[in-house]
C-alpha cells in the first residue's frame, strides 16, 4: 500500500486481510471440506464457546519468508468462555497445509497455552491434523516440542481437553494423549503414530486407516476417554466435563443444586442386591442411585469395562466414582483396569475431586496372560495412586471385597478415610471357592465319592462364608466405620464427604515419588 494511503484505505486493507483470514484455505480444499459436511475451525470454536465470547488471536499469522504463505498457518487460536468461565482454545484448519504444524502454527498455539498458564484456565484443542509439516523439517519438530513442553506446567494445574475431529498422525496424537481427556468423534476421528501407507511400505502389513486408528479401536486401546457420535455431542461432553472440574487446582469446581437430605427416598436400594452372591448386575445402575441424579459421565467406558471410572455429584459437588462391575469378568481387577483406575484417581486428586469407591470385586485377575501383561507392576500402580491421593476417600462395600483388590479399593489400611459396608458385603483374603482348596484340600482328596466330595466342599464353603467373609468380622476389628442399610447410602455418603471437606494431609518433603515399573 502506498505511503500516502489514507486512514480509510488502511481500514479497508485491514478489513480485506481479516476477511481473507476467515477461511483462507484453497478453493479446492474448502470445497472438499464442504462436500464432506464438515464445519470450519471457527464454526467449531463458536459452537463450543458461549455465544459471542470468542476472541481470536494471530488471525493474520503466516509462515515467514514465504510470499505464497496462507493466513492462519493452519490453526485458529484464541480465548473465550464456557458457562461463563474463561478458557483458551485452538482448532486445526485441515484446509491450510492439511492442519500440519509449522513455525507460525506452533507460535500461535504456544502463545495461547502460555496465556492459560499465566491466568489459570482450561485449554481445549480441537484436533484435525496431518502431523508434522514435512517440508519444514526440524522446525516443525521443534514446534511440536514447544507445545509438548507447555503441557507439563498445565498438567494437574488446569484441565486440558483434546477433541479429535479427523485424522491425526504422528506428533498430532502424542500431544492429545498427554492431555487430561481425549474425546473422539466416531467414524471421523482416526489416531495413529504411523499411517497405513507407511506401515505397508515398511512392514508389509496391510490395514485400513479406520482399522488402525478409528475412534472405537483407539478406545479399546486405552487412548480415548470418550467416543461420541457427532461434533455437537463432543462439545456437549466438553461442557459436561468442565462442569465437574475447577479452572485450576487452587479453585473449587462448580456447585449445583441438590435435593435436601429429607428428600432422599432410597428404599428401593434395600432390594437392589441379588440374593445369589454370584449373580451379575450392572454397577452403573447402582451409581446412578448413589449420586444426586442420573447424570454420570463415564470415562473410558469400553476400555477395561470391569472397572468403572466416572464423574458424578453428591450434595451438589463433583465426585469421582471408582467401582467394580460384576457384569464384566465378575468385577476382577486386571492390568488394564488397574491402569484405568490409577489414571482416573490421579486426575481426581489433581483437581481436588473426592473419590468414592464402590466395591464388589473377587480380587485381582489370575492367569498366565495377566502375568505376561504385567499385572504385578500395573496393579501396584493403582495402589500407589490411591495412597498418593490426598483428597477425601470414601469406600462403600456392597458385596465382595477379597484380597489385594479389597485393599486398593479405598480400604482404611491404604489411606481410605471412611469405610462403609452393606450387610451383603463379603470381606476376606479370598472367596470360599478358592479357600476350600487352600484350607480343606486334604479332606477333599480323602472323599471316597464325588457326592461326598461335593458335600464336604459345600459344608466348608457355607461355614467359611458365615464366619470368615461376613462384614461383621471387619467391623469388629475396626476396619469399617459403619454398617449401613442400602437405603441409607446416599445420606451416609453425603455426611462422610461433608465431614472430610476440610481434610488436609501432606507427604514428607521430597522432589517427587517414583511410580512402580
Amino acid at each position: 500500500m502506498a505511503a500516502t494511503a489514507t486512514t480509510a484505505d488502511k481500514l479497508a486493507d485491514l478489513r480485506e486481510r481479516l476477511s481473507k483470514a476467515q477461511d483462507p484455505g484453497s478453493e479446492r480444499s474448502r470445497a472438499r471440506r464442504d462436500e464432506a459436511g464438515r464445519s470450519t475451525p471457527r464454526q467449531r470454536i463458536n459452537a463450543l464457546l458461549d455465544e459471542g465470547s470468542f476472541v481470536e488471536t494471530g488471525a493474520l499469522g503466516k509462515t515467514p519468508g514465504d510470499p505464497d504463505a496462507i493466513y492462519s498457518d493452519g490453526v485458529v487460536t484464541g480465548y473465550g468462555r464456557i458457562s461463563g468461565r474463561p478458557v483458551c482454545i485452538y482448532a486445526h484448519d485441515k484446509t491450510v497445509y492439511g492442519g500440519s504444524v509449522g513455525v507460525t502454527f506452533g507460535k500461535k498455539v504456544t502463545e495461547i497455552m502460555d496465556m492459560a498458564i499465566k491466568i489459570g484456565c482450561p485449554v481445549i484443542g480441537i484436533q484435525d491434523s496431518g502431523g508434522a509439516r514435512i517440508q519444514d523439517a526440524v522446525t516443525s519438530l521443534a514446534m511440536y516440542s514447544e507445545i509438548a513442553r507447555r503441557q507439563l506446567p498445565l498438567s494437574g494445574r488446569s484441565p486440558q481437553i483434546s477433541v479429535m475431529m479427523g485424522k491425526s498422525a504422528g506428533g498430532a496424537v502424542y500431544a492429545p494423549v498427554t492431555t487430561d481427556f481425549v474425546i473422539a468423534v466416531d467414524k471421523e476421528a482416526e489416531m495413529y503414530v504411523t499411517g497405513p501407507n507407511v506401515i505397508r511400505e515398511v512392514t508389509g502389513e496391510d490395514v485400513t486407516s479406520a482399522e488402525l486408528g478409528g475412534a472405537r479401536q483407539q478406545e479399546l486401546n486405552g487412548n480415548v476417554s470418550v467416543v461420541v457420535g457427532s461434533e455437537d455431542e463432543a462439545f456437549d461432553m466438553v461442557r459436561d466435563l468442565l462442569d465437574h472440574l475447577p479452572l485450576t487446582c487452587f479453585d473449587p469446581a462448580p456447585e449445583f443444586a441438590a435435593p435436601a437430605d429429607d428428600e432422599l427416598d432410597d428404599e428401593e436400594l434395600n432390594s437392589f442386591m441379588p440374593d445369589d452372591t454370584n449373580a451379575g448386575y450392572d454397577m452403573f445402575d447402582l451409581l446412578t442411585q448413589l449420586g444426586d441424579d442420573e447424570d454420570i459421565i463415564e470415562i473410558q467406558e469400553n476400555y477395561a469395562p470391569n472397572m468403572i471410572t466416572a464423574f458424578g455429584r453428591i450434595d451438589g459437588k463433583a465426585v469421582g466414582f471408582v467401582a467394580n462391575n460384576p457384569l464384566h469378568q465378575a468385577g476382577c481387577i486386571d492390568a488394564d483396569a488397574a491402569d484405568k483406575g490409577a489414571r482416573f484417581v490421579r486426575i481426581c486428586d489433581a483437581y481436588n475431586i473426592p473419590l468414592v469407591f464402590v466395591v464388589d470385586t473377587p480380587g485381582y485377575m489370575p492367569g498366565v496372560e495377566q502375568e505376561k501383561a504385567g499385572l504385578i507392576h500395573r496393579g501396584a500402580k493403582f495402589a500407589f495412586a490411591v495412597v498418593e491421593a490426598t483428597v477425601p476417600k470414601v469406600s462403600l462395600i456392597v458385596r465382595k471385597a477379597y484380597g489385594g483388590a479389597y485393599a486398593v479399593m479405598g480400604s482404611k489400611n491404604l489411606t481410605g478415610d471412611i469405610n462403609l459396608a452393606w450387610p451383603t458385603a463379603q470381606i476376606a483374603v479370598m472367596g470360599s471357592a478358592a479357600a476350600v482348596v487352600m484350607i480343606a484340600g486334604k479332606q477333599l482328596e480323602a472323599a471316597e465319592t464325588p457326592e461326598q466330595r461335593a458335600m464336604t466342599k459345600k459344608m466348608f464353603m457355607d461355614f467359611y462364608d458365615e464366619t470368615m467373609t461376613a462384614p461383621y468380622v471387619a467391623a469388629e476389628r475396626g476396619y469399617l466405620d459403619a454398617m449401613i442399610q442400602p437405603s441409607e447410602s446416599r445420606l451416609a455418603l453425603r455426611q462422610a464427604l461433608r465431614q472430610l471437606e476440610g481434610k488436609d494431609t501432606h507427604d514428607l518433603p521430597k522432589k517427587h515419588t517414583i511410580a512402580p515399573m
